[in-house]
């Protein structure tokens, strides 16, 4: 969705990319036939209710002829409408009984289809780059996934038992017509279908361009909603709930406007319908009347014709609003079916083997070189080593280039590929595991650990070597016990509270009411900055990897609790190989090498005492810390 700054006006929403009906419905079929003798059953019982309900109006008939017998024993004349009638409700009990059996035969189908669906596309966001993700819009997409999963069972039930079975009705009723009466009875009937369909078509797809925009309205408000709701502490910081309230507001209003042009012609399309089924009724009942009147058909002929027009219109009366459905569910799929399309920007390389030789991992990067737009170059030829067992810190001002290295380490970013040159390209990505020309700028140079490029294994073995403490900490809305838990899922109440006690949080915890059972709220919100960044350490502790990144670990943290986890750090990273990226110089004074990075590139490295006797860039940022310090109360 395009923003323009000012005016606080919006622009309509982007439209996905187009994908054909059949191709949507072509999507769908695999999902369903893993259900197929379901598929085949509901079938079978929607076909055996449609012929009950056809030989509803010629029971009926047989009925009234059977009342008009001149003559005959009052027993006769009982006998047999008893017998009719007892047949006629039989086959109204036939035809519910099936509809009822094929809902229940077919929802297990339909369910399970929708269930597979939603996890496939929630797995496959899951393995989308970290860039598709930085540029989401989540309140519109989890939107339109919601409304994708919902669409499946309304369109599959609109689409089998409404349309194929009202056709199936149609040509039963047409070969009865054809069968019985002449030709002019067939002729009329298909008349009045044939028109009263192309009219609800080009009606509908004249309509589905509004519902589509309204569905775009409506994503953009539930996406303004979502983003403001999620920053509440920034709206209040600047005093903007008018602001925001304003932006809902009018996307409210485009949303209302949309609607309200589809609401109005919806009055259309239902008034031309009804102009062409009463003009085919009459004209059938004509036809059936002069039969009558002329002795060539009986008064029962004329009841089942009536019958027959009224229960194939009544599914008819129904069309535009069934077809306006399935064209709007075959809509929503499809953009969760593009959402699933989206191709992976960093994938598994064919043949991706397992990270190996982790008991001493060493880390190098090789002359790397990375960008994240071709206009922004990030790191420019940088080279370094982590020894195995060993501690490596990165130092620099904000922006050169420090948290790109544990991106690029965590593979988040493909060290080789290019990136997008425009928004329009950014749906032109890569195929899964190709790699770009390595002479281009902005990209190049590889990644290794234990020689290993991490290009070539797999990426769950390579994240499950590596354990990350992050500069922003991001919390599950649940308990602490389950966010320090997810650094290994399954882990016991007693491993929990032991990392909990390395990271110095335990206290806290316990001198809480619910204790480890606490919620932290949305994004962590219910604890403090160094709250949070100490249940990821003890996160992380859990995880026990072989390889550790530090990335601004303690920085939330006050200068007593700071030392105290740096220490407990420091006994953690002993035997691991470690990237520590700080700000503080000085918790990196222990470090086995400190690189000192500007601008993308590495403009000094060496111990902690090297780096201050050589007088230079670093010698300047530890003088201006230690003052600052100094003059801080």
């Amino acid at each position: 969705m395009r923003h323009r700054g000012g005016s606080g006006h919006i622009d309509l929403p982007d439209a996905p990319r187009q994908v054909s009906d059949w191709q949507t419905l072509s999507r769908l079929v695999p999902y369903l036939w893993e259900y197929k003798w379901r598929v085949v059953a509901a079938i079978a019982f929607m076909v055996a209710a449609k012929l009950a309900n056809v030989g509803v109006p010629l029971l009926l008939k047989d009925l009234i002829d059977a009342m008009d017998v001149k003559g005959g024993s009052a027993a006769a004349l009982l006998v047999v409408p008893v017998g009719l009638l007892l047949a006629y409700g039989g086959l109204r009990l036939v035809t519910s009984i099936c509809n009822e059996l094929r809902e229940l035969v077919f929802a297990k189908a339909t369910h399970g289809a929708a269930r597979s669906i939603a996890l496939a596309t929630f797995n496959h966001l899951h393995g989308l780059s970290l860039r598709f993700h930085l540029e989401r819009q989540t309140g519109g997409m989890t939107r339109d996934i919601e409304r994708g999963v919902r669409g499946i069972e309304s369109m599959v039930s609109f689409a089998l038992f409404n349309i194929v079975a009202t056709l199936i009705e149609v040509l039963l009723v047409l070969g009865v017509l054809g069968a019985k009466f002449d030709w002019r009875f067939v002729a009329v009937t298909l008349t009045a279908l044939a028109l009263y369909i192309v009219f609800t078509v080009l009606v509908t797809e004249w309509r589905i361009e509004f519902r589509r925009q309204a569905n775009q309205f409506d994503s953009a408000a539930h996406t303004r909603a979502i983003d403001s709701l999620l920053n509440y502490e920034t709206v209040k910081y600047f005093n903007n709930e008018a602001f925001e309230a304003g932006r809902y507001d009018e996307s409210l209003e485009r949303f209302r406007l949309a609607q309200l042009k589809s609401r109005s012609s919806l009055a259309l399309l239902n008034s031309g319908q009804q102009f062409i089924i009463a003009v085919g009724l009459v004209a059938m009942l004509w036809l059936a009347t002069q039969g009558v009147v002329q002795g060539r058909l009986t008064l029962g002929d004329l009841v089942m014709v009536n019958a027959f027009m009224i229960q194939i219109y009544i599914p008819l009366n129904f069309l535009g609003v069934i077809y306006r459905e399935i064209k709007q569910n075959l809509t929503d799929l499809s953009r969760m079916f593009v959402l699933m399309d989206k191709e992976r920007e960093v994938a598994d390389a064919p043949g991706a083997r397992e990270l190996a030789g982790l008991e001493a991992p060493v880390v190098r990067f090789e002359d790397v070189h990375f960008a994240y737009s071709p206009d922004r170059p990030i790191l420019q030829g940088v080279s370094f080593e982590i020894p195995a067992g060993k501690t490596v810190a990165v130092v620099g001002p904000s922006g050169a280039g420090k948290s790109t290295l544990a991106r690029l380490l965590y593979r988040f970013y493909d060290v080789g590929i290019e990136p997008p040159r425009s928004p329009a390209a950014r749906g032109s990505l890569p195929p899964e595991g190709a790699v770009a020309d390595l002479g281009r700028p902005g990209v190049g140079g590889r990644i290794t650990i234990a020689g290993q490029d991490i290009r070539t294994v797999t990426q769950h073995s390579l994240r499950r070597a590596i354990g990350i403490v992050p500069q922003d900490t991001v919390l599950f809305n649940d308990t602490v016990a389950y966010n320090i838990a997810y650094g290994r899922t399954g882990a016991s109440p007693q491993e929990v509270e032991q990392a909990a006690r390395a990271a110095h949080i335990h206290d806290f915890i316990a001198s809480t009411p619910q204790g480890y059972q606490a919620m932290v709220g949305e994004r962590g919100l219910k604890l403090s900055g160094g709250e949070k960044q100490r249940v990821a350490i003890a996160r992380t502790l859990l995880k026990n990897p072989p390889i550790l990144i530090f990335d601004e670990a303690t920085s939330a943290l006050d200068s007593a609790n700071e030392r105290a986890i740096q220490a407990e750090l420091r006994q953690v990273a002993q035997g691991k190989t470690t990237l520590v990226i700080a700000h503080r110089l000085s918790t990196v004074v222990d470090a086995h090498e400190i690189l000192v990075m500007e601008h993308g590139r590495i403009v000094e490295r060496g111990t902690h005492a090297r780096l201050l006797a050589a007088g230079g860039r670093y010698a300047g940022m530890w003088a201006l810390q230690r003052n600052t310090e100094e003059k801080e109360p």
